[in-house]
């Protein structure tokens, strides 16, 4: 089948079975000479650091990792806000397409009128990508934000992490010689960081868009937000060194990245650059050039699948995220597309698609206001700012354009003329056949990715969770290869015995299933994902095993006690 049908085919219908792992078989040597990767995310930042030029930015740390790699100048995410991006940063798939497009589903916010709260049940095939990594034999952690969509905050599916909590970390991992993939998620500069006081960068410092009002109130809060950069740079500093420290450094790639753009109105939540736009650094000592600057145009799903690449993991036909690094490295991205659809508690469907000149947006309820009510972000001191001098009738003709009643059905911006995207082309003549190419880029593009923003909220729960409840995943069978029965019958007692040489594998009736299994009792037990047949040593073994299909209750437990003797 052809990639693009086959992502048409598995947004909704029930693709065919996929064999989860791709992996040839590998020693344990092999294994072990798999580089290290260590993943420092951050919140809600466009690319405010000194290395990308900010003059303001005290950014010490992640300045001189700029040095020791590379800096990319073009990355942008699927869109301005957190759970969709890393739903798709999480499984190398647009949000559009997996039906994780609408921020949040976890919670019902100040309207319980919404069809919330609900997890979404992305594509049975769609899975992950530490699970890949763990089945090639990485210890993977993460410390400790999730936000899939397809998991409330409470519960993250046991396949994906070996560790998932605020004490996970790479040193934890049993066997020191085993590689890592470790994820570090600091909060210190999420928007609501920036709702206090400035304590070190001057206000009178800081460039103030020409969106904003130039006032005191919207100076602090940008000043505010230069702070917890610092602190943030502070922490990804001590992170690099304790990998010098524990003697890892040499072989660890180190990826620095922002989850969406600025966290400050018209910046968070909506698709233009100052939304989308993040830093990205990335060191690979011994493949990449110190100091380098790429320019290609890099989007938040590509991540999952160029760590696959770093790692010598085969990447999954059905991703749709490209690797920008590594052996399996794609094609330059000529576009990037990203979204804005139910935000927190207001409606609404934005598309846009961008190259490295021009950002054409779509704009679909063209009857509502740019500015609709999302109360969250309305304790910003900037948007109170902005409302008071809206209601005042004092906002200039820049600063009014956000707060128009209506909106245009189209607006195309010159990127690198008109930075803060005030400037609308789309009447413009002389640009008439840029906006034409760029429609049609964006046709092609809902059309290829089966974009799910048509499908009202309502009706997608209704097609994941039948009656307005969760399904469940069921549970795990284990079958047997021994001498007395070679996976003719299914186990179905708490205790078995079988002569050597014994094998077991699991079976799950429910469709995409992952499962992990641990040998060990109680709740401190370590869960190992299932990549196949698992040799059973002589005497007698505990198993446990769970079932989990994503945005499904995790299945009961099995469990059985299996008694292997000799020939």
């Amino acid at each position: 089948m052809h990639r693009r049908q086959f992502l048409k085919l598995g947004a909704f219908t029930t693709a065919a079975a996929m064999t989860p792992f791709t992996l040839s078989k590998q020693s344990k040597a092999q294994q072990r000479n798999r580089p290290n990767i260590l993943w420092i995310s951050c919140e809600d930042i466009s690319p405010r650091l000194g290395c990308y030029g900010d003059k303001v930015a005290d950014t010490p740390n992640l300045d001189k990792l700029a040095s020791e790699g590379m800096r990319f100048e073009n990355c942008f995410t699927t869109s301005p806000v957190c759970a969709p991006v890393r739903s798709g940063i999480i499984t190398g798939m647009y949000p559009t397409t997996i039906g994780t497009h609408n921020m949040r589903t976890s919670h019902v916010g100040r309207t319980k009128e919404l069809p919330t709260p609900y997890q979404t049940c992305p594509p049975s095939h769609v899975k992950a990508f530490p699970e890949f990594l763990r089945a090639a034999g990485y210890y993977c952690t993460n410390n400790s934000k999730t936000d899939y969509q397809f998991a409330d905050f409470s519960y993250t599916p046991i396949t994906i992490w070996d560790e998932c909590s605020n004490t996970a970390h790479w040193k934890n991992r049993p066997d020191k010689s085993q590689p890592f993939f470790a994820v570090f998620n600091d909060t210190q500069t999420h928007e609501s960081k920036t709702w206090q006081e400035p304590e070190k960068t001057d206000p009178a410092a800081v460039e103030v868009p020409p969106y904003y009002p130039d006032t005191l109130p919207v100076r602090k809060s940008i000043a505010r937000l230069y702070d917890q950069i610092f602190k943030m740079d502070a922490r990804a500093g001590q992170l690099l060194k304790e990998l010098e420290e524990e003697g890892v450094a040499d072989n660890t790639i180190v990826f620095f990245w922002g989850d969406h753009g600025d966290g400050l109105p018209r910046g968070k939540r909506w698709p233009y650059d100052s939304g989308t736009r993040i830093p990205l650094l990335i060191k690979w000592p011994g493949a990449i050039k110190p100091g380098s600057v790429n320019d290609d145009l890099i989007s938040s799903i590509d991540f999952g699948p160029t760590v696959l690449s770093m790692a010598g993991v085969d990447i999954p036909a059905w991703m749709q995220g490209r690797a920008f690094l590594g052996d399996q490295k794609g094609k330059a991205r000529q576009y990037v597309f990203s979204h804005r659809d139910r935000f927190d508690e207001s409606y609404d469907m934005v598309r846009s698609v961008r190259d490295k000149k021009f950002r054409y947006v779509r704009n679909y309820y063209t009857q509502t206001p740019y500015v609709e009510w999302i109360p969250y972000r309305n304790n910003s001191p900037i948007m109170q700012e902005l409302l008071r001098l809206q209601a005042e009738d004092n906002l200039n003709e820049i600063q009014q354009l956000w707060f128009r009643n209506r909106r245009p059905a189209e607006e195309l911006y010159d990127c690198v003329a008109d930075p803060h995207h005030i400037n609308n082309l789309a009447d413009d003549p002389k640009y008439a056949d840029v906006l034409n190419k760029m429609r049609v880029i964006l046709d092609e593009w809902r059309l290829e990715t089966n974009d799910l923003g048509d499908i009202p909220e309502s009706e997608l729960v209704r097609r994941w969770w039948p009656n307005g409840e969760q399904p469940q995943t069921h549970r795990i069978w284990f079958i047997p290869n021994a001498p007395s029965n070679r996976g003719n019958e299914r186990i179905q007692t708490e205790t078995a015995t079988f002569k050597s040489p014994a094998m077991i594998d699991f079976y799950c009736a429910t469709e995409g299933a992952s499962m992990a299994y641990t040998m060990q009792d109680g709740e401190e037990a370590r869960w190992q994902i299932y990549k196949g047949s698992i040799r059973l040593p002589r005497g007698t073994t505990l198993i446990r095993a769970r079932a989990i299909r994503y945005g499904y209750k995790e299945s009961e437990e099995t469990r059985c006690v299996i008694t292997v003797t000799l020939e």
